[in-house]
C-alpha cells in the first residue's frame, strides 16, 4: 500500500492529507500530522475524500472523454482529443479574427491549481491580448482583495493560523467558522482550552453554531456591518482606546475617518444594527484590548463571505481593517485582519492575476510599468492590454445581451453558483459556442456546453495551491487520470499552441509561449513573475516544497523560511510605506425589504457539503446531517401564517422564484430567511422555480465587482401544489448516482422536485429519495418512469391506484435469504397523491426495520403507523453515525460538570473524537440536557 502526501481540495484552510492507495484506487485518507495548517485533523468532507474518489463513482458521474454536441439540445457525442482541441482553437480563432478577443470570455476557478491558473492567464493576456478572463473567486474573495490593497497596499493577509492561539480576543465577522472552516474552529477550541481568558466576539445576523459559542454575539441586521465597525471606532476614540503613536507613524487619512465616525454613537448604531448599546461598547473595548495594566492585548479578526458577498463588500472589509490600524493591532503575534478563503486555491489565483482586474505577481493592470515588465518576462513584443476585462457577473450579462460569441468555462459551475440564474441561462443559450472544461458530467453547466473537455480532479492532479495564510503546498497525483481526462494546464497549453499557429506567434523570438512539459516548469515561470514583488518566492524551489513541505510567502532569494506575519516593521506595501485609512459611508442594501418583499434572505454553508456539491453530493453519508433542501424561517413567522414545518412555499424575489419546504429555525430573527448556498438545480428544481441562485441578486460592490449573494429581499407564500409524491428506494451502490440523474431529468414535469441520496458508504446498497409536487396529478407514464428507475416495475411490487382521486402507491419488500418472512424490510416505495404515510414509511425504509408485519398499512394513507416506531434520527456525528436521540439518552447517565459529561459521552459513543466537526453541537446538547434535578456546574469552553 502506497502513501502520498497531498492537500484537501475543499476550503482555503489548505489541510494536508495522507492518501493510501493500491495503484487502482484510493483506499483511505487521514490528516497529515506534519502539515502546519491542520496538524493531522480533517473535517467530515476531507475525511471522506477516498470515498468520493471511488472508481464506481467515477464511472457514474465523471466526464471521461471529450464530447461535442452537433446542435443545441442534442446528446453529446464522443470526439477524439486532437479533434476536440482543434475545434476549440478553430472557434476561438474565428472569434478573434471576426470580432476581436474581447468578444470571448474565459471563466476559471479557485479550484484550479496555481499552474492551471497561470497557463490560462498567459493564454488570455499574452496570446489573445485580452483581459476577458475572470475567476469564480470574484464571487467569494474579490472584496477582500480590494480591501487589503486599498488599506495595506497589497493583497496579502498579514496574520497566520498560529495567531489563533496567541490572540486574546478573536473577532469573527460574517463567518460561520464552525461549519465553513471546521479545522480552524478546532484550533480555536484548543486555544480557548489552553487560555480560558480568550474572548470570542461573533458578528452575524444568524445565531450559528459559531455565534452560539461566542462570549458576545452581535446579531446585527443584514448589511449593517460598516455601521457597526464605525460605531466601535467611535467608542474607541471616545474612551481613548486607539493607538495615536501608531496612527501618526504608520498610517495616513485618519482625520477623514475620525470625522466620518463622529456621528456613529452607540445609540445611533444600536438603532441601525438592531443591537444593544452596551454590546457595541463591550465589543469595542474587547477589540481594543487594553488590559488592567494598560498594556494592549492582541486581537485577531476572522471574516469571510458575510463581509465579502455584499454590494458594499469592500467598504465592510476596509471598515474592519480600520479598527486594526486605529489600535495598532497588526504585524504582531496574535493580531491582524485574516480573511478566510472559501476555495482551496483562490489565493493562488490571485497570485497569478487570474481575474479581470489583476495581473500576475500582484501587478496593477492600470500601471504601464507593470504591464511592460510582464510583457518583457513573457517575451511579448507588444504592450499588454490595459482595459480591465469583464468581471464574472458582467461577463455573463454581456453574453446574455449578445456581446460574447464564445465562453470557455473551466472547473466551475455558473449554472448553479452565479446569481440571477435566469440571466445566466440566457447567457449560456445566446452565446454561439460554449466550451466547458470539467471533471464532472453532472455539473449543471455541462448541459449547456457545445464542447466538453474532461479534466482531472483531486487524486489525479499535480502542482501547487496556496491557502489563506499564504502557505504554498504541493498537490500530488495518486492515480492516473480517469478515462481520457487531462490536466487543466495541459489542455490550456495545447489549445494555446494551436492558437499560435492560427493567429501567429506572440513572442518576439518566435518561440512558443507554452513551452511547458511539466507542472514544475509552469511553476518556475510563475515564480519569476513574483521576484521583487510583495509575494516574492524567488528563494523557494520545487525541491524545497517536496522535501520540507508547505512554505509561506514572501520567500525571497536568500531567505531560509517564509514570513509568518507581514508588516512587523510598520511599513506597508504602499508607495510611502503608510497604511491607508478609508472612510466609507454606511450604505443601504442593494435590495432592502419592502411591503412586497418583506423577508431578508441570506445564504450560507452546510457543515458537510461544499459549494455546488459536484463532489460532496456523490456521497450519501454527507446528506445525513441536512437531508433535503429547505428554507428556514423564524418559528413565529411560520406560526403567524398558519404554516407547518414541511409545507411547500414559493419564495419570490425580483430575479426569480423557487419552491422549497419550510423549516423552523430560532437562529434567525423574525422577517429573516435562510437557504443553504449548495442547493442548485442538480438537487432541487421544477417547472415553477430553480435553486437558491434563481433568487439572488446580481447587484455588486462597485469596487470589487463581487455580487451581494448574502442578501436578497423576498416574499414567501404557500405553494399551490396539492398533489404530492414521495418515492424512495435502496439501489446498488454502483447505480445510485446514475439513477439520481435519471430522476433529475424529470424535475421539469413538476412544480417542485428534489432528489437526494441516503445511506452510508462504503456499502453495497445506497438510497435515493425523490420528493415532488404539482398542481394536478401527473401522467401515469411519468409515474411508471419513476418506478422503473427505483426498481418497482417488477411483479413483486404491491400496488394501489385510484386514478380518479389521483392516488397511487407502490411498495416492494426485500426478503433476505435464510431469514424468516417477518424479517422482510421495505426496499422501495412510491406514494403519490396523499403522502401522509411518508412520515413513518420513509424512516421505516431508511432504518431497515422489519416491515412485513405492517401489511396493508403500507398501501394505506394513514399518517399514523399501525404500531409505534422510533422517532426520526437527527444525525449529529457523521464519522460514527451518532444521532441526537442516542446522545441525549447517554447524557442521562452522565454526571459531573459539563466538561466531564462531554468526556463520558465521547468515551461511550466516540462522537466528536475523529474530525471534531460535531463538537459545537455536542457541547450545546450537553448544556441543554443537564443531569436530572441539577443545573450545569460550568459552561463548556468552546
Amino acid at each position: 500500500m502506497a502513501e502520498t502526501k497531498t492537500v484537501c481540495p475543499y476550503c482555503g484552510v489548505g489541510c494536508g492529507v495522507v492518501v493510501e492507495s493500491d495503484g487502482a484506487r484510493i483506499t483511505a485518507v487521514r490528516g497529515d500530522p506534519d502539515h502546519p495548517a491542520n496538524r493531522g485533523r480533517l473535517c467530515t468532507k476531507g475525511a471522506t475524500l477516498h470515498l468520493s474518489a471511488a472508481p464506481e463513482i467515477a464511472r457514474q458521474v465523471r466526464l471521461l472523454q471529450p464530447m461535442h454536441r452537433p446542435r443545441r439540445g442534442a446528446a453529446p457525442q464522443p470526439l477524439p482529443w486532437d479533434d476536440a482541441l482543434d475545434l476549440a482553437a478553430d472557434r476561438i480563432a474565428q472569434v478573434v479574427r471576426t470580432r476581436g478577443a474581447d468578444a470571448l470570455g474565459l471563466y476559471v476557478s479557485g479550484q484550479l491549481l496555481t499552474e492551471d491558473y497561470y497557463v490560462f492567464n498567459k493564454l488570455a493576456r499574452a496570446l489573445l491580448a485580452t483581459n476577458q478572463i475572470d475567476s469564480n473567486s470574484r464571487l467569494c474573495m474579490s472584496s477582500a482583495v480590494v480591501g487589503y490593497k486599498t488599506t495595506l497596499g497589497a493583497d496579502a493577509p498579514p496574520a497566520c493560523y498560529d495567531d489563533l492561539a496567541r490572540a486574546h480576543t478573536v473577532f469573527i465577522a460574517g463567518s460561520n467558522t464552525a461549519w465553513a472552516h471546521p479545522i480552524l474552529m478546532r484550533r480555536l477550541e484548543d486555544a480557548r482550552r489552553d487560555n480560558p481568558r480568550q474572548r470570542w466576539i461573533v458578528a452575524d445576523p444568524r445565531r450559528t453554531e459559531t455565534a452560539a459559542m461566542a462570549d458576545l454575539h452581535l446579531q446585527l441586521l443584514p448589511g449593517t456591518d460598516v455601521a457597526l465597525f464605525h460605531g466601535m471606532l467611535h467608542v474607541m476614540l471616545w474612551e481613548g482606546l486607539t493607538d495615536p503613536a501608531f496612527i501618526a507613524a504608520h498610517t495616513a487619512g485618519f482625520e477623514t475617518l475620525r470625522d466620518r465616525v463622529r456621528e456613529f454613537t452607540p445609540r445611533h448604531v444600536a438603532q441601525l444594527c438592531g443591537l444593544d448599546e452596551a454590546d457595541i461598547v463591550q465589543a469595542a473595548r474587547w477589540f481594543a484590548g487594553i488590559g488592567e495594566d494598560g498594556s494592549r492585548r492582541p486581537t485577531l479578526s476572522l471574516y469571510c463571505q458575510g463581509l465579502n458577498q455584499s454590494s458594499s463588500g469592500t467598504d465592510k472589509n476596509v471598515a474592519l481593517i480600520n479598527l486594526h490600524l486605529a489600535t495598532g493591532q497588526i504585524g504582531k503575534p496574535g493580531c491582524g485582519p485574516l480573511s478566510l478563503t472559501g476555495q482551496p486555491n483562490a489565493m493562488g489565483g490571485r497570485e497569478v492575476g487570474a481575474m479581470a482586474t489583476l495581473l500576475p505577481g500582484h501587478r496593477d493592470l492600470a500601471d504601464a510599468r507593470d504591464r511592460a515588465e510582464l510583457a518583457a518576462l513573457w517575451g511579448v513584443p507588444d504592450d499588454l492590454p490595459a482595459t480591465p476585462g469583464r468581471t464574472a457577473v458582467e461577463m455573463f450579462e454581456a453574453a446574455a445581451d449578445g456581446a460574447l460569441e464564445l465562453l470557455w468555462i473551466v472547473c466551475t459551475n455558473p449554472a448553479q453558483s452565479l446569481p440571477n440564474q435566469a440571466m445566466v441561462r440566457r447567457a449560456l443559450e445566446r452565446t454561439a459556442f460554449v466550451i466547458v472544461q470539467e471533471a464532472y458530467a453532472t455539473a449543471a453547466t455541462c448541459a449547456h456546453a457545445d464542447l466538453l473537455l474532461p479534466a482531472t480532479t483531486w487524486g489525479e492532479k499535480d502542482g501547487t495551491v496556496t491557502n489563506s495564510e499564504r502557505r504554498i503546498s504541493r498537490v500530488r497525483s495518486v492515480l492516473p487520470p480517469a478515462g481520457q481526462a487531462r490536466a487543466d494546464w495541459r489542455i490550456a497549453r495545447d489549445v494555446g499552441r494551436r492558437l499560435e499557429q492560427r493567429l501567429g506567434h506572440r513572442r518576439a523570438d518566435g518561440r512558443t509561449l507554452f513551452a511547458f512539459e511539466t507542472p514544475e516548469q509552469v511553476w518556475l515561470e510563475h515564480r519569476a513573475t513574483t521576484r521583487g514583488r510583495d509575494l516574492d518566492i524567488g528563494g523557494l524551489t520545487w525541491a524545497r516544497l517536496d522535501r520540507d513541505g508547505p512554505q509561506q510567502w514572501p520567500y525571497p532569494e536568500g531567505a531560509t523560511a517564509g514570513a509568518a506575519r507581514l508588516y512587523a516593521d510598520g511599513r506597508f506595501a504602499t508607495a510611502d510605506g503608510r497604511a491607508r485609512f478609508v472612510a466609507p459611508a454606511a450604505r443601504a442594501l442593494a435590495q432592502p425589504r419592502d411591503a412586497r418583499h418583506p423577508f431578508a434572505l441570506t445564504t450560507g454553508r452546510l457543515r458537510d457539503q461544499w459549494h455546488g456539491m459536484t463532489r460532496t453530493g456523490t456521497l450519501a453519508r454527507l446528506f445525513a446531517h441536512e437531508d433535503e433542501p429547505a428554507i428556514a424561517l423564524h418559528p413565529q413567522d411560520i406560526e403567524r401564517r398558519g404554516w407547518r414545518e414541511g409545507d411547500l412555499v414559493r419564495v419570490i424575489s425580483r430575479q426569480g422564484q423557487a419552491v422549497l419546504p419550510l423549516r423552523a429555525s430560532a437562529s434567525l430573527r423574525p422577517a429573516q430567511a435562510f437557504v443553504a448556498m449548495h442547493w442548485g438545480g442538480e438537487f432541487v428544481g421544477g417547472a415553477d422555480g430553480g435553486g437558491v441562485n434563481a433568487l439572488t441578486t446580481p447587484a455588486r460592490c462597485p469596487q470589487s465587482g463581487q455580487p451581494e449573494l448574502k442578501h436578497t429581499a423576498v416574499r414567501v407564500e404557500r405553494a399551490a401544489l396539492p398533489w404530492q409524491l414521495v418515492a424512495a428506494a435502496w439501489l446498488p451502490a454502483g447505480e445510485m448516482l446514475q439513477a439520481r440523474e435519471r430522476l433529475r431529468a424529470l424535475f421539469g414535469h413538476f412544480g417542485y422536485a428534489s432528489c437526494v441520496p441516503f445511506g452510508r458508504e462504503p456499502a453495497q446498497r445506497l438510497g435515493l429519495c425523490l420528493r415532488a409536487a404539482a398542481a394536478a396529478p401527473v401522467d401515469a407514464a411519468l409515474l411508471a418512469d419513476i418506478e422503473r428507475v427505483l426498481g418497482l416495475a417488477g411483479p413483486d411490487t404491491l400496488r394501489y391506484a385510484d386514478a380518479r382521486r389521483g392516488q397511487h402507491r407502490a411498495v416492494r419488500l426485500r426478503r433476505v435469504a435464510d431469514a424468516p418472512p417477518e424479517a422482510a424490510t421495505l426496499d422501495a416505495m412510491v406514494l403519490a397523491g396523499d403522502t401522509a404515510a411518508a412520515g413513518w414509511m420513509l424512516p421505516l425504509l431508511r432504518d431497515g426495520a422489519p416491515a412485513a408485519g405492517f401489511g396493508s398499512a403500507l398501501l394505506g394513507a394513514s399518517a399514523v403507523p399501525p404500531r409505534p416506531l422510533a422517532s426520526r434520527r437527527v444525525q449529529v456525528c457523521n464519522c460514527f453515525d451518532v444521532d441526537e436521540a442516542t446522545i441525549v439518552g447517554v447524557l442521562a447517565g452522565c454526571d459531573g460538570d459539563d466538561a466531564r459529561r462531554l468526556v463520558q459521552l465521547q468515551t461511550r459513543l466516540r462522537c466528536g473524537t475523529q474530525c471534531g466537526s460535531c463538537l459545537p453541537a455536542l457541547k450545546a446538547l450537553v448544556q441543554a440536557h443537564p443531569p436530572a434535578g441539577s443545573r450545569p456546574v460550568t459552561a463548556l469552553a468552546a
